[in-house]
């Protein structure tokens, strides 16, 4: 491939965030006056703002994502609602991360293929891995589309099972009756990486839920097991959301529902004047269930497309190019047969969508696709 520098980046934080560059110098001044940098207003204040965004009860800040979800389950095991060593089931095209608190929490990853139209974990498949040691179902709503939680949980149900979200690529997307991502289960895990439709300027995470015990647990294995000073009730961590982070997700979830809306001006764009038969475009059914973290699309090759792509000036990135289960990291799941997940893989590629983008470079960007 080539090393051109992209004349439309796939994504320019500075840009996005310019609009917020008055508005956060006074919020690190309010901070600095503040006097208090750990756990103080500004969390409380968006731990509620953000609850009431999902339509749950409980938000608890956390240092990023992956603990946000690890924390759920170690939370649900204190409450005895999970044993170590018991299955979780997850999507296996997820980012490695949802694995990785499964595998932090003392549990068992059952790795089960997504449905190649939505990316998503396949409810089709979902009874067929359930065993005794099942207890929870973890769905990711990748790329910003929300996994199909209405026959989830209705499998959940039947099981009694847990039915855990993670939720770190899809803020603000809703069901077709208007529930949030944040509220589809028994609790929820979000991310707000920079990168991220609600992104931070560092780690930041949070989990969601209306079980107020595990929404205790949660906070207090956050903050070293301890829910009052220098009393130690769990073997905890130091994963607390930070306060200057909280002071600015607090200013950037106002515009969240607006900027979710533009995404998905773009991508109704993209699907209705992309036209080119090498290119498999995302599905979308034009509901809101889909934030459009991400607009990925599949190619039969991918090596000859990204390269086009350089050539063009169009900045891109793979989502992911390599599958957990081939992971060095995780070869206890080496010998698994998963066709379904290697074939996303191996075709996926995001292209540029993002509120930053101008007309003129959405434009381009169609143009260049349909010369491919």
């Amino acid at each position: 491939m080539t090393n051109h520098k992209p004349s439309i980046p796939f994504l320019d934080l500075y840009k996005i965030n310019g609009r917020y560059h008055e508005k956060l110098k006074k919020r690190f001044s309010d901070f600095l006056d503040s006097g208090t940098y750990v756990r103080g207003g500004f969390v409380t204040k968006f731990e509620h703002a953000y609850a009431q965004f999902c339509g749950t009860k409980y938000c608890v800040g956390v240092g990023n994502g992956l603990d946000a979800l690890t924390l759920i389950l170690r939370g649900y095991i204190e409450l005895g609602k999970i044993n170590t060593g018991d299955e979780v089931l997850v999507a296996a095209n997820t980012f490695i991360a949802t694995i990785l608190s499964i595998k932090y929490s003392g549990l068992k990853p059952v790795l089960v293929e997504p449905d190649i139209k939505e990316f998503n974990l396949d409810v089709h498949l979902i009874e067929h891995y359930i065993t005794n040691k099942t207890k929870v179902i973890l769905p990711t709503h990748l790329y910003g589309q929300l996994a199909q939680m209405k026959e989830i949980n209705k499998i959940a149900k039947k099981n009694n099972l847990l039915v855990i979200s993670d939720a770190a690529q899809a803020h603000g997307a809703k069901s077709d009756s208007g529930i949030s991502a944040g509220n589809l289960g028994d609790a929820a895990s979000f991310s707000f990486y920079p990168a991220k439709n609600l992104g931070a300027f560092g780690d930041a995470g949070a989990v969601t839920t209306n079980d107020g015990a595990l929404a205790a647990i949660v906070r207090s294995l956050g903050n070293y097991g301890s829910s009052k000073k220098y009393e130690n009730n769990y073997l905890g961590v130091n994963s607390r959301l930070d306060e200057l982070q909280a002071s600015f997700l607090l200013e950037k979830l106002k515009d969240l529902e607006q900027d979710n809306q533009l995404r998905r001006q773009i991508a109704k764009k993209y699907l209705l004047e992309i036209k080119n038969k090498k290119i498999q475009l995302p599905f979308w059914d034009g509901s809101e269930n889909h934030v459009f973290h991400l607009f990925v699309i599949r190619v039969a090759n991918r090596l000859e497309f990204c390269d086009y792509l350089e050539k063009s000036g169009i900045g891109y990135l793979i989502h992911y190019p390599i599958p957990p289960h081939n992971q060095n990291a995780l070869k206890q799941f080496s010998d698994l047969s998963l066709p379904i997940t290697e074939r996303i893989h191996e075709e996926v590629v995001s292209i540029p969508l993002n509120i930053g983008l101008e007309n003129h470079q959405v434009e381009q960007i169609i143009m260049i696709l349909n010369q491919y």
